[in-house]
Order: structure tokens, then sequence, then C-alpha cells
């Protein structure tokens, strides 16, 4: 009795191959699989169908009447398939447009591994980057003068994002702070360091996980009067002592600077390295497509394991944009 589950593509090709070769050796050969998985595989089939497929004996493998019965509608049903596969390919081809993909570290190697997979499948689609600061990263985005961003998380009320990283979260000190020369530091430890806040152009909810506020123990946050939009002028700030800031562990190697240290924070929650949309354009050909891409990267990165650094290119962990 069938178990009412459809069959994959795989088990079909996979029934096709046998039916050629007629002997699960050098179809297991054919398809790179071994013979216990392609005898696996084609049981399960039976099991779905509740009809038996094959006859097998120690010498030879052949088709039952039911199996020859059915053989010409799988070879439809893979052929129809493949065609809806080679047909989407060929729509993939012909996107066209222009795709702006915002940054404010345009020099990461995830853009050009993103890029390079998006004009790989879309030949016709013009790509471009555009560098964004703090305050119109999601600015840029809300009215469409980006399509997508790599950014860190939170993403405001607006935006969707997929999640492409996480890693620690580090504490920016001028080299000459009393904590500097810790291998890490604890968030009521850093209570008296006031933070180099971010302008008010830029998301509460964003502006304040950067800053731990409020801290662990519900204690507010001091700021110092300066504010940046750049990241190049909170590091400035706090390497003439205004303060401190909090950014992604990636920073050590992206930005090594004389006079500031970076030192772990045990406590402080991780960040996101996201790509990020505007949840009205979701379904925009071009996101769609840098979304398909950066899932993929994403995937292989897992695939990699611990070391692998797909974000910022160096070594040691997973890691993201600085934030």
């Amino acid at each position: 009795m069938s178990d009412g589950s459809d069959p994959s593509m795989r088990q079909l090709r996979l029934l096709l191959v046998l039916a050629e070769e007629l002997h699960f050796g050098r179809a297991a050969e054919r398809l790179y699989i071994s013979q216990p998985a392609l005898s696996r595989q084609l049981r399960r089939l039976e099991e779905q169908w509740g009809v038996a497929l094959l006859e097998r004996s120690t010498r030879r493998v052949r088709l039952t009447a039911a199996g020859e019965a059915l053989l010409p509608r799988v070879r439809e049903a893979v052929g129809a398939a493949e065609a809806l596969r080679n047909a989407v390919r060929e729509q993939e081809r012909s996107l066209s447009g222009r795709l702006v993909l915002g940054c404010y570290v345009t020099a990461l190697p995830v853009i050009r591994a993103l890029l390079e997979r998006v004009e790989e499948r879309h030949p016709g689609l013009e790509t471009a980057l555009r560098e964004v600061d703090f305050t119109e990263q999601f600015g840029a985005l809300l009215d469409g003068r980006v399509d997508a961003v790599l950014c860190y998380g939170p993403a405001p009320r607006g935006v969707q994002s997929l999640r492409l990283a996480t890693e620690p979260v580090v504490a920016c000190l001028t080299d000459g702070h009393r904590l500097a020369g810790r291998r890490s530091v604890t968030l009521a430890e850093l209570a008296r360091v006031p933070v180099v806040g971010l302008s008010p152009a830029v998301p509460d909810g964003w502006r304040a996980f950067w800053a731990a506020d409020p801290r662990p123990d519900g204690a507010p946050v001091a700021y110092t009067a300066h504010t940046a939009t750049t990241f190049e002028g909170g590091l400035a700030a706090v390497a003439q002592g205004a303060g401190l800031r909090l950014v992604s562990a990636s920073c050590r190697e992206l930005f090594p600077r004389p006079g500031i240290r970076y030192v772990d924070v045990s406590d402080a929650p991780p960040c996101a390295a996201l790509l990020a949309w505007a949840a009205a354009r979701r379904d925009a050909p071009g996101v769609v497509a840098l979304r398909r891409a950066a899932t993929e990267l994403a995937a292989q990165a897992a695939g990699d394991g611990p070391d692998a650094r797909w974000w910022d290119g160096s070594a040691g962990g997973t890691a993201g944009q600085p934030a």
C-alpha cells in the first residue's frame, strides 16, 4: 500500500539509471553513490508507491511488470522537471536592470562574492555599490536609493533581513585607558567609561544595541558630547580619549589603528551581520537574486566549519561588517 508521500526527482532519476544498467554496481558508479544507498532509495520509492518496481536476485536485477509500465511516466516526469529547470535558468539569465547594494565597508570580500554570484547567474543585471554611513544605511533602503544593504542588526521596522554571520562584540578603547591592556572585561567594568554615541538620525534600537543601553543591571549609559555618523569618526573620537565604542570583533582585522585597543567583552550579546532589504520590495527580481546568492553563501560558510571567514576574509572565526 502506498504511504501517500510523493517521490523526489532524485529517486526517479535513480530508477531511470538502474533501468538502463540493470545492475546496481554500474548504476551506483554512474550516480556516484554507494550500492546500499541506491538500494535504500529505491526500496523507499517502492514503499511510497506501494508497488514492487524491481525483481532482485544475487545474479541480476530487472524491472517488474509494474516497473516497466510506469517507466515511460517516470521519464516524462524527469524530462518535465529538467525542462522546467532549464526554463528557470533562462529566466534568470534574462533578468535585466540595475541592482544597487549599500555598505559602508565596500572592500569586504563578501561583497565581491555576492555580486559575482549574482552577475554570473544574471549577466543582464547591472550591479553597483553605494557607500552609506550609519545615518543613511536604512534610510537609503526605505526610500529606494539602494536595493539592499550589508549591515549589522538590529534592523528597524519596515526592513527585513537575512542573517549572514554572527560574531562577538568587543570594546574599542584608547590605548592609554586602564582597561586597554586587559584580555577581557565585563559591561559592569565599562560602566564608568562614557560611550561615543551615534547620531540621533540613527534608528533608536540600533543606536541602543551598539551602546549596550541599558546595561544588564538596568543602569543607563553615559554618553560623550561627541556623536559619530561614520565608523572612522567613532574611532577618531576613541583615539582622542573621548570614550569607548562597542564594535564587532572583526574590527581587529579590518580597522587596526594606532592609539586604540580592542578588548573582549565577556557578557555582551553577539552581533548579527545581515543582508537587509525593504519589506515592500522583498519580491523585486534584483532583491530576490541577491537574497538567493546570500543564502547560498551563508550555507556554504556553515558547511566550511567554525573557522570559515567568508564575511571579512580573515582567519579565526565567523565575522561581519563593523558596526
